[in-house]
Protein backbone atom coordinates (compact mmCIF):
# COMPACT_ATOMS: atom_id res chain seq x y z
CA UNK A 1 0.00 0.00 0.00
CA UNK A 2 1.38 3.51 -1.33
CA UNK A 3 -0.09 7.02 -0.12
CA UNK A 4 0.48 9.25 -2.97
CA UNK A 5 0.38 13.49 -2.47
CA UNK A 6 1.08 16.16 -4.93
CA UNK A 7 1.99 19.12 -2.92
CA UNK A 8 3.53 22.91 -3.35
CA UNK A 9 6.67 23.29 -2.32
CA UNK A 10 8.57 26.68 -2.14
CA UNK A 11 6.66 27.76 -5.25
CA UNK A 12 7.40 24.37 -7.28
CA UNK A 13 4.56 21.32 -7.85
CA UNK A 14 6.05 17.81 -7.17
CA UNK A 15 4.39 14.50 -5.83
CA UNK A 16 5.60 11.16 -3.87
CA UNK A 17 4.33 8.95 -1.34
CA UNK A 18 4.39 9.38 2.15
CA UNK A 19 6.04 7.60 5.07
CA UNK A 20 6.98 8.22 8.80
CA UNK A 21 5.71 12.20 7.97
CA UNK A 22 8.23 12.54 4.97
CA UNK A 23 7.44 12.71 1.24
CA UNK A 24 9.74 10.02 -0.49
CA UNK A 25 9.55 12.83 -4.26
CA UNK A 26 9.27 11.01 -7.01
CA UNK A 27 9.85 12.38 -10.47
CA UNK A 28 8.15 11.28 -14.35
CA UNK A 29 4.34 10.72 -14.57
CA UNK A 30 2.44 9.49 -11.25
CA UNK A 31 0.48 7.05 -13.63
CA UNK A 32 3.21 5.28 -15.30
CA UNK A 33 6.33 4.12 -13.85
CA UNK A 34 7.29 7.36 -11.69
CA UNK A 35 10.56 7.31 -10.33
CA UNK A 36 11.99 7.38 -6.72
CA UNK A 37 14.09 9.94 -6.04
CA UNK A 38 16.58 10.91 -2.89
CA UNK A 39 15.24 14.00 -1.72
CA UNK A 40 12.92 13.56 1.56
CA UNK A 41 10.70 16.76 2.49
CA UNK A 42 8.98 17.10 5.95
CA UNK A 43 5.12 17.14 5.50
CA UNK A 44 4.98 20.40 7.28
CA UNK A 45 7.67 21.71 4.62
CA UNK A 46 4.84 21.56 2.25
CA UNK A 47 1.01 22.80 1.03
CA UNK A 48 -0.99 19.75 0.08
CA UNK A 49 -2.52 20.19 -3.69
CA UNK A 50 -4.98 17.97 -5.46
CA UNK A 51 -3.98 14.64 -5.04
CA UNK A 52 -4.09 13.76 -8.64
CA UNK A 53 -4.46 16.27 -11.37
CA UNK A 54 -8.23 15.30 -12.25
CA UNK A 55 -9.66 15.94 -15.52
CA UNK A 56 -13.56 15.16 -15.01
CA UNK A 57 -15.47 14.11 -11.75
CA UNK A 58 -17.57 11.80 -12.43
CA UNK A 59 -20.85 11.59 -9.11
CA UNK A 60 -22.87 8.65 -8.58
CA UNK A 61 -26.65 9.41 -6.96
CA UNK A 62 -28.71 7.03 -5.83
CA UNK A 63 -26.20 4.09 -5.11
CA UNK A 64 -26.44 3.34 -1.29
CA UNK A 65 -28.84 1.02 0.07
CA UNK A 66 -29.57 2.89 3.08
CA UNK A 67 -30.24 6.15 1.34
CA UNK A 68 -32.19 4.52 -0.79
CA UNK A 69 -34.61 2.97 1.84
CA UNK A 70 -34.84 6.18 3.54
CA UNK A 71 -35.98 8.31 0.41
CA UNK A 72 -38.15 5.82 -1.17
CA UNK A 73 -35.71 5.05 -3.91
CA UNK A 74 -35.54 1.55 -5.85
CA UNK A 75 -32.14 0.28 -6.75
CA UNK A 76 -31.01 1.57 -10.42
CA UNK A 77 -30.55 -0.75 -13.24
CA UNK A 78 -27.37 0.82 -14.23
CA UNK A 79 -25.56 3.89 -12.51
CA UNK A 80 -27.11 7.06 -12.37
CA UNK A 81 -24.25 10.04 -12.83
CA UNK A 82 -23.66 13.92 -13.54
CA UNK A 83 -20.40 15.27 -13.91
CA UNK A 84 -19.05 18.22 -11.79
CA UNK A 85 -17.28 20.87 -13.66
CA UNK A 86 -13.52 21.10 -13.14
CA UNK A 87 -13.38 24.22 -12.01
CA UNK A 88 -14.76 23.24 -8.57
CA UNK A 89 -11.81 21.31 -7.18
CA UNK A 90 -10.24 21.78 -3.83
CA UNK A 91 -8.03 19.86 -1.83
CA UNK A 92 -7.34 19.24 1.63
CA UNK A 93 -7.06 22.69 3.57
CA UNK A 94 -8.68 24.83 1.35
CA UNK A 95 -11.98 26.40 2.23
CA UNK A 96 -15.64 25.61 0.77
CA UNK A 97 -17.15 28.87 -0.42
CA UNK A 98 -20.68 29.71 -0.38
CA UNK A 99 -21.77 31.14 -3.46
CA UNK A 100 -22.41 34.79 -4.39
CA UNK A 101 -25.52 33.73 -6.28
CA UNK A 102 -27.26 31.28 -4.35
CA UNK A 103 -28.40 32.09 -0.80
CA UNK A 104 -29.89 28.41 0.42
CA UNK A 105 -28.68 25.44 2.02
CA UNK A 106 -25.27 23.81 0.96
CA UNK A 107 -24.46 20.20 2.46
CA UNK A 108 -21.63 17.93 2.66
CA UNK A 109 -21.33 14.46 1.39
CA UNK A 110 -18.99 12.53 2.55
CA UNK A 111 -17.86 9.42 -0.17
CA UNK A 112 -15.24 7.09 -1.17
CA UNK A 113 -13.58 8.25 -4.05
CA UNK A 114 -12.02 6.23 -7.41
CA UNK A 115 -8.91 7.81 -9.06
CA UNK A 116 -8.40 6.32 -12.90
CA UNK A 117 -4.91 5.16 -13.25
CA UNK A 118 -5.28 3.83 -17.22
CA UNK A 119 -7.50 4.99 -19.85
CA UNK A 120 -10.34 2.89 -19.49
CA UNK A 121 -12.77 2.45 -22.54
CA UNK A 122 -15.39 -0.03 -22.84
CA UNK A 123 -13.71 -1.94 -20.11
CA UNK A 124 -15.69 -5.57 -18.41
CA UNK A 125 -15.89 -5.21 -14.63
CA UNK A 126 -13.09 -8.15 -14.37
CA UNK A 127 -11.03 -6.02 -15.39
CA UNK A 128 -11.76 -2.79 -14.33
CA UNK A 129 -9.43 -2.90 -11.05
CA UNK A 130 -6.39 -2.94 -13.66
CA UNK A 131 -7.58 0.53 -14.47
CA UNK A 132 -8.16 1.82 -10.88
CA UNK A 133 -5.00 3.63 -9.62
CA UNK A 134 -6.26 4.26 -6.10
CA UNK A 135 -8.82 6.05 -3.75
CA UNK A 136 -9.42 9.03 -2.31
CA UNK A 137 -11.50 11.07 0.23
CA UNK A 138 -15.03 13.11 -1.20
CA UNK A 139 -16.33 15.94 0.08
CA UNK A 140 -19.26 16.21 -2.61
CA UNK A 141 -20.11 19.56 -1.93
CA UNK A 142 -24.18 20.91 -3.13
CA UNK A 143 -26.31 23.89 -3.09
CA UNK A 144 -28.89 21.63 -2.63
CA UNK A 145 -31.56 24.26 -2.73
CA UNK A 146 -31.39 24.68 -6.66
CA UNK A 147 -31.98 21.20 -7.78
CA UNK A 148 -35.90 21.59 -8.17
CA UNK A 149 -36.05 25.45 -7.91
CA UNK A 150 -36.93 25.66 -11.12
CA UNK A 151 -39.70 22.96 -12.19
CA UNK A 152 -38.65 22.65 -15.90
CA UNK A 153 -34.94 21.32 -15.03
CA UNK A 154 -33.22 19.77 -11.83
CA UNK A 155 -29.90 21.74 -11.92
CA UNK A 156 -27.08 19.29 -11.05
CA UNK A 157 -24.25 20.54 -12.58
CA UNK A 158 -24.97 24.01 -11.12
CA UNK A 159 -25.73 22.68 -7.88
CA UNK A 160 -22.55 20.45 -7.62
CA UNK A 161 -19.99 22.63 -9.31
CA UNK A 162 -19.79 25.73 -8.10
CA UNK A 163 -16.38 26.82 -6.87
CA UNK A 164 -14.87 24.50 -4.51
CA UNK A 165 -17.75 22.30 -4.43
CA UNK A 166 -15.61 19.39 -5.89
CA UNK A 167 -13.27 18.72 -2.32
CA UNK A 168 -10.64 15.61 -2.66
CA UNK A 169 -7.54 14.42 -0.79
CA UNK A 170 -5.10 14.40 0.85
CA UNK A 171 -3.64 11.52 -0.86
CA UNK A 172 -4.45 8.65 -3.31
CA UNK A 173 -4.45 5.31 -1.54
CA UNK A 174 -3.14 2.43 -3.55
CA UNK A 175 -3.04 -1.41 -2.37
CA UNK A 176 -6.75 -1.38 -0.93
CA UNK A 177 -9.40 -3.44 -1.14
CA UNK A 178 -12.26 -1.02 -1.14
CA UNK A 179 -15.30 -3.19 -0.04
CA UNK A 180 -13.44 -3.45 3.19
CA UNK A 181 -13.46 0.18 3.47
CA UNK A 182 -16.32 2.86 5.38
CA UNK A 183 -16.63 6.43 5.27
CA UNK A 184 -16.74 8.64 8.26
CA UNK A 185 -17.97 12.04 7.79
CA UNK A 186 -17.53 14.39 11.06
CA UNK A 187 -19.39 17.84 11.29
CA UNK A 188 -17.50 20.12 14.15
CA UNK A 189 -16.58 17.02 16.09
CA UNK A 190 -19.78 15.50 15.69
CA UNK A 191 -20.32 12.29 13.63
CA UNK A 192 -22.77 12.60 10.78
CA UNK A 193 -22.06 9.95 8.85
CA UNK A 194 -20.51 6.51 9.31
CA UNK A 195 -21.07 3.62 6.26
CA UNK A 196 -19.30 0.70 4.60
CA UNK A 197 -18.53 0.33 1.18
CA UNK A 198 -20.41 -2.74 1.19
CA UNK A 199 -23.77 -0.65 1.30
CA UNK A 200 -23.65 0.86 -2.11
CA UNK A 201 -25.37 -1.00 -5.09
CA UNK A 202 -22.31 -0.90 -7.56
CA UNK A 203 -19.10 -1.70 -6.45
CA UNK A 204 -16.62 0.47 -7.58
CA UNK A 205 -15.09 -2.02 -9.63
CA UNK A 206 -18.83 -2.47 -11.53
CA UNK A 207 -18.81 1.31 -11.31
CA UNK A 208 -15.89 1.69 -13.65
CA UNK A 209 -16.86 -0.83 -15.94
CA UNK A 210 -20.37 0.76 -16.46
CA UNK A 211 -19.14 4.36 -16.62
CA UNK A 212 -16.47 3.05 -19.04
CA UNK A 213 -19.03 2.08 -21.77
CA UNK A 214 -20.42 5.30 -21.67
CA UNK A 215 -17.33 7.57 -22.02
CA UNK A 216 -13.35 7.05 -22.03
CA UNK A 217 -12.21 7.50 -18.39
CA UNK A 218 -8.37 8.92 -18.61
CA UNK A 219 -5.53 9.00 -16.21
CA UNK A 220 -6.56 11.23 -12.90
CA UNK A 221 -10.40 11.00 -13.82
CA UNK A 222 -12.08 10.86 -10.51
CA UNK A 223 -15.87 8.73 -9.78
CA UNK A 224 -17.49 10.13 -6.64
CA UNK A 225 -18.95 6.97 -5.62
CA UNK A 226 -22.50 8.17 -4.10
CA UNK A 227 -23.44 9.10 -0.01
CA UNK A 228 -25.06 7.59 2.41
CA UNK A 229 -27.67 8.92 5.19
CA UNK A 230 -26.62 11.68 7.79
CA UNK A 231 -25.73 14.42 4.61
CA UNK A 232 -26.33 17.82 6.18
CA UNK A 233 -26.10 21.54 5.95
CA UNK A 234 -23.21 23.60 6.96
CA UNK A 235 -23.03 27.26 8.40
CA UNK A 236 -20.53 29.40 7.46
CA UNK A 237 -17.23 28.54 10.31
CA UNK A 238 -17.66 24.53 9.92
CA UNK A 239 -15.57 22.29 9.78
CA UNK A 240 -16.11 18.75 7.41
CA UNK A 241 -13.85 15.72 8.00
CA UNK A 242 -14.36 12.91 5.70
CA UNK A 243 -12.39 9.99 6.89
CA UNK A 244 -11.60 6.47 5.14
CA UNK A 245 -9.34 4.43 7.57
CA UNK A 246 -6.17 3.48 5.32
CA UNK A 247 -6.56 6.34 2.84
CA UNK A 248 -6.76 9.20 5.44
CA UNK A 249 -8.72 12.66 6.45
CA UNK A 250 -9.83 15.21 4.33
CA UNK A 251 -10.71 18.66 6.22
CA UNK A 252 -11.86 21.46 5.54
CA UNK A 253 -13.71 24.99 6.76
CA UNK A 254 -16.80 26.03 5.06
CA UNK A 255 -17.04 30.01 4.97
CA UNK A 256 -19.32 32.81 3.35
CA UNK A 257 -16.37 34.70 2.65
Amino acid sequence: MAHWMRFDHEGSVGFGTISDGAINVHVGDMFESPKATDVLLALDDVVPLLPAPAGKMVALWNNSRAMAAKTGQSEPEEPLYFIKGNGSYLPTGGVIRKPTTYDGKVIFEGELGIVIGQVCRDVAESDSNEHIFGYTCINDVTAIGLLGRDPSFQQWTRAKSFDTFGVFGPVVATGLDPITLSIRTVLNDQERQHYPVSDLFFSPGRMVSAISRDMTLHPGDVICCGTSTGVGSMRPGDIVEVTIDGVGTLRNRYDDK
